[in-house]
Formats: structure tokens, sequence, C-alpha cells
């Protein structure tokens, strides 16, 4: 999940970090998921994430893979958590990510889907994955715009 997070909810989450409070940062993102009302601001690409990442960065799952700003879009930045993904990019990051998604295309994302060949990607690989991709991927993008325009920090989670 993605949710462009207002400025009062970054600021308390990077506080939680800056203390090295994970605890803390768990019952923050536990009250974003539960009292979110905005549609617009957030988006569940379900497992389709796993993909996405992989193809906007090196093959992998390596958070640190790939370049700036493609690889921020899923895993890329500032980890709030240990036990699961908790990832913080802030407002300016946000909007670079926005402008890069814009570049890619179909043909362009297929050809990096294609390319995946990390054992440890559980995803069938075939055309239906790629369109579960695909289409994960376009919320993705559709998202960033409507956060970069909103001036939000995006956070993703996974459990």
């Amino acid at each position: 999940m993605h949710f462009a997070i207002t400025s009062d909810q970054e600021r308390s989450l990077l506080a939680a970090d800056d203390e090295g409070d994970s605890d803390t940062v768990g019952e923050l993102l536990e009250d974003i998921e539960e009292s979110w009302r905005d549609g617009g601001l957030k988006v569940d690409t379900d497992k389709a994430w796993d993909a996405i990442h992989r193809c906007l960065t090196d093959g992998t799952l390596d958070p640190d893979g790939g370049e700036y700003p493609l690889s921020l879009a899923v895993l890329g930045g500032r980890h709030l958590h240990d036990e699961y993904y908790v990832v913080y990019i802030s407002a300016a990051e946000t909007r670079d990510v926005a402008t890069a998604l814009r570049g890619v295309d179909r043909t362009w994302l297929r050809r990096r889907f294609d390319a995946i060949d990390d054992p440890g990607y559980r995803g069938t690989r075939d055309d239906a994955d790629f369109e579960y991709t695909w289409d994960g991927f376009a919320d993705v993008r559709a998202f960033y715009e409507r956060a970069a325009a909103a001036g939000r920090a995006v956070l993703f989670t996974a459990t």
C-alpha cells in the first residue's frame, strides 16, 4: 500500500524513527491504515509491488538497487521499521518519482519484466503476471501524480 501522508503524519513518523522507536512507527502506521479516508491519495498494489520494484530497478528486491528516482517508487527511500516494509520518501522525491514514471511505457516495462531473473521472484512471469504488474504500475503512476500535485510525502507499506 502507498499512502500520500500529511505533514503531521510525516513529522510523527520521522520523529519516531529518529528516536529508534519502531513500536511507535508501527502504531502510527496502524493508525494511518485504519483511519485513511482519501482513496485518491492511497493505492493498493496487492502483490504487484514486488514485480513493479524489480522492473523499475535492477531486477531484485534490493532497496538500494537501480537508479534514482525510479528506485524510490516502491522500496527505495528511508526504511522506518526493521520487521516489515515501512518506506518513506519526501515530497520533493515524490515529485521526482512522478516525473520519472511518466517516461515509463508498456514496452519498456515489459522488457524489464521479461528480464527478471531472480530465483526469489515468486510470480509466474507469464502474460497474466505481466498484465497484473502493468495494472498495478499504472495505478502507482497515477497515484504518484496525485501525491506530487498535493505536495505530499509518500509512505509505502508491506507487512
